[in-house]
């Protein structure tokens, strides 16, 4: 990959709006949940491995709207999720204000299992 560049610390919290990635090769899978709860802004996150295990751990640890193993993190779109038009994106937890009935109080996890799918 002749144009990549090496990440620095400032990659981590950036937004690209682009197809662009900022890859961090770490020691361990704590290491990577580590780093992923440090930097990330809950939107969403993805493991490409073929260890079952491990991407289990990863789907029940990591703490974001949409987790996916072996797919791309274009899936996060209300209309890839069955959610139709999105009219706004939350990475809170609790988004209701004024009168809140169950529905309001309930969060939303989306687990996406692939087999190295990509969104065109």
């Amino acid at each position: 990959m002749p144009d990549a560049k090496s990440a620095t610390d400032d990659d981590w919290p950036a937004e690209y709006l682009d197809l662009v990635l900022a890859v961090r090769v770490v020691n361990s899978m704590d290491d990577a949940i580590d780093h992923i709860g440090r930097h990330s802004s809950n939107h969403t996150e993805a493991i490409v491995t073929r260890d079952y295990d491990r991407a289990r751990r990863f789907l029940r640890e990591v703490d974001s709207s949409v987790v996916l193993v072996n797919a791309s993190t274009r899936f996060n779109d209300g209309g890839q999720l069955g959610l139709g038009a999105e009219i706004g994106i939350s990475t809170s937890k609790l988004h209701a204000f004024g009168p809140m009935g169950l529905e309001e109080l309930t969060t939303t996890k989306f687990v996406v299992l692939g087999n190295g799918q990509v969104r065109a």
